[in-house]
């Protein structure tokens, strides 16, 4: 079956990791991966000369390309040994029958202990998304928060199968950013701290306001600090100020997110989990959440463009910086121009050249900085006004990165975009 040659691949990566073996099963990992856990392909499959992003080292890119909506930039800048962050744009239909409705979708996925759970979701979320839709024949807060729940039980029923093999998955998780434009509306869902901004047009002063969407769920926000602390009243550590960096239980930052199932299930926070991660007391009911916040906006003429990264970018630049940035020069390539403004404040903070850091290889680059992923999307009220019923082809980019040497499990395939789902990894 399947998903219990996945089951197989994992326990291998793991081993090999472990082992810092070098035995050249980069193809064949990537290989059982796409044969065995991708989402089948569509059958609605758009075609056209425009199908690739571009590297740049560590840098992946597509400048430009159309969605139903209007148009987007797209780009990816690795930092770890392993990208962690995942990332994706779906135009066209948004249910799993061609009736519509149709709009676009965006996934900006920012894991953390290793990227498989941001390449779970990146797999899944979104197809759990067109089910429900179906379902409901609309699109709702609560189609998408279903998709987020069918994606969190996904994961934990992996994580459970895969316990007593490989139980360190239990400590792998991503933060989920969400963007849906379906009709005039933009809907907004989020897990942990990736964030989304809207680029608001100003008649009078012809100056861009930046409008956040996205509720951020980081133990650093007072706000959130004060709701674990209602939620468990009884537990006077489940906040703790660790190396001047607030902490959930004094191990990870954000409170909300997809995976993380050693801080969820007390069944799964023992040995032979790492010590690090095994908490003194045991547990009674979850200490993360995977239920995220979702907000709904009605998008107006004037509502030019939104930006969707991880928390990577708005490390170095404020929300009206980056909204500035966009406004000010043209669409094309305005996440790359984006990610090179962080990583040019990146450097300046280390007091060195943006060219001096652009030489450090992945891995030793994370001391520097995080994995960025940018999204704009760009918004045409004309289009806006029409997407929900007019078909068109659909269309799928997924964020890409750097191709991995033989001797690494990881899939080393070529960044591209996708037509529908071609049941091949991404390079990362």
């Amino acid at each position: 079956r399947c998903f219990d040659l996945f089951d197989v691949l994992v326990v291998i990566h793991y081993c090999v990791e472990k082992a810092n073996r070098r035995i050249g099963l980069g193809f064949v990992s990537a290989w059982l991966y796409s044969a065995c856990f991708r989402p089948r392909s569509d059958r609605f499959i758009h075609k056209n000369a425009d199908t690739g992003g571009h590297q740049d080292g560590l840098l992946w890119y597509k400048d430009t390309g159309q969605h139903v909506n209007g148009e987007f930039s797209m780009a990816v800048v690795q930092a770890n040994n392993l990208l962690e962050d995942q990332s994706q744009l779906e135009s066209g239909c948004l249910s799993t029958h061609e009736s519509g409705p149709y709009g676009t979708f965006v996934g900006v996925y920012d894991g953390h202990g290793g990227p498989e759970t941001s390449r779970y979701v990146n797999d899944h979320l979104f197809q759990h998304l067109k089910r429900f839709t179906y379902e409901q024949q609309s699109m709702s807060v609560d189609v998408i928060r279903k998709a987020y729940q069918a994606t969190e039980e996904g994961f934990l029923s992996l994580v459970a199968r895969q316990w007593p093999m490989t139980p360190q998955l239990a400590a792998v998780g991503s933060c989920c950013l969400v963007g849906v434009v379906c009709g005039t509306n933009l809907y907004v869902a989020n897990l942990g701290d990736s964030r989304a901004v809207l680029g608001r047009a100003i008649k009078e002063t012809e100056e861009y306001l930046a409008i956040q969407l996205s509720a951020e769920h980081n133990a650093c926000i007072e706000s959130v600090r004060q709701e674990l602390q209602l939620l468990h009243p009884d537990d006077s550590q489940i906040v703790v100020l660790k190396h001047n960096v607030w902490r959930v239980k004094g191990l990870i930052q954000i409170s909300r997110s997809i995976g993380d199932v050693y801080l969820k299930k007390a069944e799964f926070n023992r040995e032979p989990l790492y010590p690090k991660f095994r908490l003194r007391e045991p547990f009674k009911k979850p200490i993360l959440s995977a239920d995220p916040s979702i907000s709904v906006h009605k998008l107006l003429p004037h509502d030019k463009f939104a930006i969707f990264a991880s928390d990577g970018l708005w490390e170095h630049l404020t929300n009206q910086e980056a909204v500035d940035i966009v406004q000010k020069h043209s669409r094309t390539g305005s996440a790359r121009r984006l990610v090179k403004t962080a990583l040019q404040e990146a450097a300046k903070k280390r007091e060195m050249r943006y060219s001096d850091l652009k030489k450090i290889d992945r891995g030793v680059r994370r001391h520097f900085h995080d994995d960025i992923t940018v999204i704009v999307l760009f918004l045409d009220s004309n289009l806006i006004s029409k997407a929900s019923s007019v078909k068109g082809p659909n269309i799928s980019v997924r964020g890409g990165g750097i191709n991995f040497p033989s001797n690494t499990l990881a899939p080393c395939t070529t960044p591209t975009e996708t037509t529908g789902y071609q049941n091949r990894e991404p390079a990362i």
